[in-house]
């Protein structure tokens, strides 16, 4: 898997600024107001910054949380697991494995079948509808 690197100038120029904060700056958006936390619709959604394949929809669940949450990534060769010790915390950071965008973090309290939580942030993605 070939990566994607670019200058922090190419980033702002190609993410919008709440993007480029989120997915280049590890900030968070806060719950309940992203736009695909609550979607339903069928298809891919894709790494904002290089467009890898990450999450499909039917692994999309309601966790209640404020943000997409998904059981499993569509190839775990296309994201990384970091630990994150922001925040006085210890989480295990999830980001992109092409291009290094902070996608969000993943917890052990998801449902059947892998009992995992990807808890994303609806700024480091963007949504392809099935066709």
């Amino acid at each position: 898997m070939e990566k994607v690197q670019k200058t922090d100038a190419q980033w702002r120029a190609e993410l919008t600024p709440h993007e480029y904060s989120v997915a280049r700056q590890k900030n968070t958006e806060r719950p309940f107001t992203g736009r695909y936390w609550n979607t339903t619709a069928h298809g891919i959604y894709r790494c904002v910054g290089c467009g890898t394949p990450l999450f499909a929809s039917d692994t999309k669940f309601d966790a209640g949380c404020g943000w997409p949450s998904y059981f499993e990534a569509i190839d775990p060769a296309n994201v990384r697991e970091e630990r994150d010790t922001s925040l006085g915390m210890v989480r295990t950071e999830v980001l992109c494995n092409v291009c290094g965008s902070h996608l969000g973090h993943v917890f052990p309290d998801g449902p059947p079948p892998t009992g995992i939580r990807y808890c994303i942030n609806s700024l480091s993605l963007k949504f392809e509808p099935a066709q």
